[in-house]
């Protein structure tokens, strides 16, 4: 009898697809990848047309042991590693290993974990893609030729383990770019007028605003005073009244970095946290009675498609559940996009009728959260649009115009079942659906509100992903060890949801932009995907891209390297003496930031925080302003006398005072802006 071996990437599917097949198949797992480039070395022969050097990777002898015994007697070996460019490179690594030349050597690919899938998988066997594994290898030697020769650059300038990378570098410039903007900016007053509107024979009332037109806005309370006055006594006319409809589409299934953003809103996952759970998802459930289940399709994919059968299951539970008239029209439902991953499907269940609820008791609390996201997701995609019915009003008073506006949902649709985390819901303004043209309507109150412009907002994991995406930086399997990696390095902080940049990511932002413009260059990054999905499509040769990239790169690194000593960072003395041997302290970069250390080490090991003067009184005690950092490492400045002193702001202080309400005036940009928003006091920064 015939012998089959099956290989895969993780044990969890050894498991779940060895459900599937007969006694002929053995199915075992390689664990990831078998070979890779060398740690001790660059592994990229430089001279011999960038040829790479691959050895196996230590620890994966034993297991290559074992898949070698099972090699031996198997008739037919299929690789069936994951559907995606890392999976086919798996795959041609195992190869090349086993020693699988000449041997009836099959891939196949699966987009889930299902009994069908697999099968259908087997009768569709095929060989090893080598455009998807050249497209792997330009990624991997492009990422090994940047970390390797950078990185050295970073050592030497700011001392301590540091990493430069292709796609990580240019994540963090995105993220300091940010931060300078938000540092930068310099807020506007502005005001708003609300009208409490009342109507004869009715305890309710309207809720209008004031609309600005071209020659009149409300910039200061000299405005809005003599915009008061003119309203003043004056009656309120409707000039319009339009009732009609919004339709609200259903939203599009999950892609990779759409569920990573949903689920950090919705769930408060960590990117990194989001694609380890949906792995385990996709791999396989220990499901009561029904052994072990992928739940989901593949968790990689920037692709919005169905499978046709996907599409008639998932039609059949709306109409069987919900009804007819919540089942989506055909014609609405989203067309296929021609990304390079369309191959792919969207990430769904793979069995709809698997509901959350019926699985709860079988999932542990994330699994659950997270696969009830994609559930109701996936379905809703496929339901109805919900519909608004619209009431929208124009006010004439004086002259000026004001608004009113409501919508109340009159058939939900699609938000039976799904609601997206950035849902504002209704506007209640109810009384304006019996508003008419005749409509008398009284001024009960005009009430005007002071604003101040608010900077663009701070990253989190799901809107830096977002912008990555829109950018072009990365690709669906990239973006949490992306911003993983930044976060190990500690270039970066998280605050809550925040992110934030730290000294250190500072640093070496400022000398990646100097020394290696091109590395960090947001378009220059994204042509290079572009670039890789030419070699996926078999338009590109993968060597000619390393070709090109490295003359390049090379003359920026021996740049570097000849100048870095002008601005090298060295211990200096911080003109403070040990507290334990009376010795010089010196200052030394550390993966905090800044700390001073004894001048006598290793005899004498005794260290404390380092705080730079940065030539300012403090306000309150008129000590000196530090600067400073939180223990995630974002900077600050306060008082050196901390915590007798509690004074602190984010923003650099001038040393001037605010000449309205007395307080600290800071650094934006080219203005110098008082410490308390609520006075909005700024001025010119003439220094």
């Amino acid at each position: 009898m015939a012998k089959y071996l099956v290989i895969v990437e993780s044990p969890t599917k050894v498991k779940t697809i060895g459900k599937f097949l007969g006694s002929n198949y053995k199915v075992m797992a390689s664990q990831g990848h078998v070979r890779d480039l060398p740690k001790s070395s660059l592994g990229i022969d430089i001279e011999n047309d960038f040829e790479p050097h691959y050895i196996t990777i230590r620890g994966k002898g034993d297991i290559l042991a074992s898949l070698r015994k099972e090699v031996a007697k198997a008739d037919r070996i299929y690789l069936a590693t994951d559907p995606d460019r890392e999976g086919e490179a798996i795959s041609w690594h195992l190869i090349a290993a086993l020693k699988l030349e000449g041997k009836q050597v099959y891939r196949i690919t699966f987009n889930e974990i299902t009994k069908n899938a697999v099968k259908d998988s087997l009768k569709a066997a095929r060989d090893i893609d080598m455009n998807l594994v050249d497209a792997q290898q330009a990624r991997r030697c492009l990422d090994r030729i940047v970390g390797y020769r950078i990185s050295p650059v970073l050592w030497a300038k700011v001392k301590r383990g540091l990493s430069a990378g292709r796609v990580q570098s240019v994540a963090l410039r995105i993220v300091c770019d940010r931060e300078q903007e938000i540092s930068d900016f310099v807020p506007e007053e502005y005001w708003t007028i609300d009208a409490t509107l009342g109507v004869k024979g009715s305890k309710k009332t309207i809720a209008a605003k004031y609309v600005e037109s071209e020659d009149r806005s409300l910039k200061d309370r000299k405005s809005v005073d003599k915009l008061l006055k003119e309203l003043k006594g004056k009656d309120m006319e409707i000039a319009d009244v339009k009732k009609g409809e919004r339709v609200k589409k259903m939203p599009l299934p999950f892609t990779t970095s759409t569920l990573q953003q949903e689920a950090s809103k919705a769930l408060n996952f960590s990117t990194q946290k989001t694609m380890r759970i949906a792995q385990q998802l996709y791999e396989g459930i220990d499901i009561k009675g029904e052994g072990t289940v992928g739940l989901i399709s593949y968790l990689r994919t920037d692709s919005t498609r169905v499978s046709d059968e996907a599409e008639a299951m998932v039609h059949d539970y709306i109409k069987s559940n919900y009804g007819d008239k919540y089942i989506a029209d055909a014609a609405a439902l989203p067309k296929s996009n021609k990304k390079i991953q369309d191959a792919h499907e969207a990430i769904r269940p793979t069995n709809v009728a698997l509901s959350p609820v019926k699985l709860k008791e079988d999932l542990t609390k994330d699994q659950f959260r997270l696969y009830q996201l994609i559930w109701k997701r996936f379905v809703a995609s496929r339901m109805a649009p919900a519909i608004y019915d619209t009431v929208s009003v124009k006010f004439n008073c004086a002259g000026h115009k004001f608004s009113a506006s409501s919508s109340k949902l009159s058939f939900d649709g699609f938000m039976n079942v799904y609601v997206d985390a950035d849902e504002t819901g209704e506007e209640n303004n109810s009384l304006l659906s019996t508003v008419t043209g005749d409509t008398q309507v009284i001024v009960d109150d005009l009430h005007p509100t002071q604003h101040f412009t608010q900077p663009a907002p701070h990253y989190t994991e799901a809107s830096l992903v977002h912008a990555m995406e829109e950018l072009g930086i990365g690709r669906p399997s990239t973006y949490a060890t992306t911003i993983t990696t930044i976060l190990g390095r500690r270039y970066i902080v998280k605050e809550g949801k925040n992110i934030f940049v730290t000294e250190i990511g500072e640093t070496v932002n400022k000398i990646m932009k100097d020394a290696f413009p091109q590395i960090v260059d947001v378009d220059f990054t994204a042509n290079m995907e572009t670039l890789l999905d030419g070699v996926e499509e078999g338009n590109v040769r993968w060597k000619t891209i390393i070709e090109n990239f490295y003359p390049d790169l090379n003359d920026a690194v021996c740049k570097a390297e000849e100048e870095i000593e002008k601005v090298e960072i060295r211990d200096e003395l911080s003109g403070e003496k040990c507290e334990l041997c009376g010795r010089p302290m010196y200052i030394k970069y550390g993966p905090h930031g800044r700390f001073q250390a004894c001048s006598g080490f290793p005899e004498c090991r005794f260290t404390k925080p380092y705080f730079e003067k940065i030539g300012v009184s403090c306000p309150k005690c008129g000590k000196d302003v530090v600067i400073k950092a939180t223990r995630k490492g974002r900077r600050y400045y306060g008082c050196i006398d901390n915590p007798d002193c509690d004074f602190m702001v984010w923003q650099r202080p001038s040393g001037k005072s605010c000449p309205r309400c007395g307080k600290a005036l800071l650094i934006k940009g080219s203005k110098l802006v008082c410490m308390d928003s609520e006075c909005g006091y700024s001025e010119d920064n003439k220094n």
